[in-house]
């Protein structure tokens, strides 16, 4: 849905009729790096980069100072200081995160029991029963952003709309910390002006595409033919991008407790030296944590591989990636580069496994819909759907037939 620097901002500063716009979309503003700031005032408003300075290291969060440069979150370190030079760069405390997520998230469960809870920092919530306690859909937004900023000192932008993907849009056009509401009638024409990358769906690659066909806005999609949009980028996404540039999503807010993460672990019966095994089973786990990513309808956007040596030392290592997935071919690689970056290929290894955090709503999630990756995902779309008719394992990578191994699945924690 593009990158938010605050360029282009849109916001609601008076109340106006919005008894339609009941679904909120409440998102922080540069949480992580947000989250930083907190013990360093005095950098605020400048560039600053959360992330660790290394080779290797690429960005976890950026101020929108820094954004400005062109530097966002999974871009590799040096490359963002190319970019911006003058950047401060302050290291992660993933679990200071976790911990302020958490306060946020119980003020949105004060406003209504109906919140859908979207990764660390962001949520859906139905505030359509919340106007006797706490007003219109407007005033509730304005109470969110109060609670927020006077509890933990961080600020956060709020869509109000009449759907899901309406509301997310606003949240992205109101930032930072701004709060936009988008009445049912006034949705076309909030919409239709907006480029295309602010579509769900539209990732990097896709947008390329579409643009190369003369569309640029959400409004010149809503005018496509629909068999125009099919042969840009297929079937699927041709009817998913036609219903959204006209606003139309049914999903509702559902409730519940999200999924932190999907993954499998395998110890070896004999301590394992061979790499060639290693990476033979990290590709097989790393295909079984995509299935169940699709079974349940989540994409990740950071792949965790964790290693036991055989004197029980554990380590796991993280990358987050640019767009989020459910290809166990996209999960591979990143554990194959991690393990090798690890440089312990001689070293005899206990237990491999393979994780997915960062979990999204794969309806949601940006996605490129026409990339590189077509041709594994029909792939795996067809080990999926012959796994369903003649069970599991009826088709398997090349790789890995003829090789088995005992395994102890890890089942995604829930909160």
């Amino acid at each position: 849905m593009g990158k938010q620097d605050g360029r282009d901002r849109q916001v609601t500063s008076v109340p106006l009729d919005d008894s339609t716009a009941t679904i909120l979309h409440v998102d922080m503003d540069a949480f992580f790096a947000s989250v930083e700031l907190l013990d360093y005032p005095e950098l605020r408003g400048k560039p600053v980069i959360v992330g660790h300075r290394s080779a290797r290291s690429i960005v976890t969060a950026a101020t929108y100072e820094a954004r400005k440069f062109g530097v966002n979150s999974a871009l590799p370190m040096a490359i963002a200081l190319r970019r911006c030079p003058q950047a401060i760069i302050l290291e992660p405390h993933f679990e200071r995160y976790q911990h302020y997520s958490e306060q946020v998230m119980s003020i949105f469960d004060d406003v209504t029991p109906l919140v859908e809870r979207l990764g660390i920092d962001e949520a859906f919530l139905d505030v359509a029963g919340a106007r006797r306690v706490f007003g219109t859909p407007f005033e509730v937004g304005q109470h969110i952003r109060r609670r927020v900023q006077a509890e933990t000192g961080l600020v956060c932008s709020v869509g109000a709309a009449a759907t899901k993907f309406v509301a997310k849009v606003a949240s992205g056009v109101a930032k930072p910390d701004g709060l936009l509401v988008v009445p049912r009638d006034a949705t076309i024409g909030f919409l239709h002006p907006l480029p295309i990358a602010k579509l769900w769906g539209v990732g990097g690659k896709t947008e390329e595409n579409l643009r190369a066909r003369g569309y640029n806005t959400i409004g010149d999609l809503a005018a496509a033919p629909l068999d125009a949009l099919r042969r840009a980028i297929g079937e699927a996404g041709a009817q998913k991008l036609h219903d959204l540039s006209w606003g139309i999503d049914d999903r509702t807010v559902h409730a519940g407790i999200a999924e932190k993460s999907i993954g499998h672990e395998m110890t070896f019966e004999t301590n394992i030296t061979d790499p060639a095994i290693i990476r033979r089973e990290l590709l097989r786990m790393s295909n079984m944590v995509a299935v169940r990513l699709r079974k349940a309808g989540f994409v990740g956007r950071t792949v965790v591989l964790k290693l036991r040596f055989g004197d029980f030392t554990t380590i796991t290592r993280s990358r987050t990636i640019g767009e989020p997935t459910d290809l166990g071919r996209r999960i591979y690689e990143e554990v194959r580069e991690i393990y090798e970056a690890v440089g312990k290929q001689d070293a005899a290894i206990r237990l491999v496994g393979v994780r997915a955090e960062q979990l999204q709503d794969a309806a949601t999630a940006q996605l490129g819909l026409w990339d590189e990756s077509e041709g594994w995902r029909e792939a795996e779309d067809a080990m999926d759907a012959a796994s369903a008719r003649f069970g599991r394992g009826a088709v398997t990578p090349a790789r890995l037939i003829g090789h088995s191994a005992t395994e102890r699945p890890r089942l995604g924690q829930r909160d």
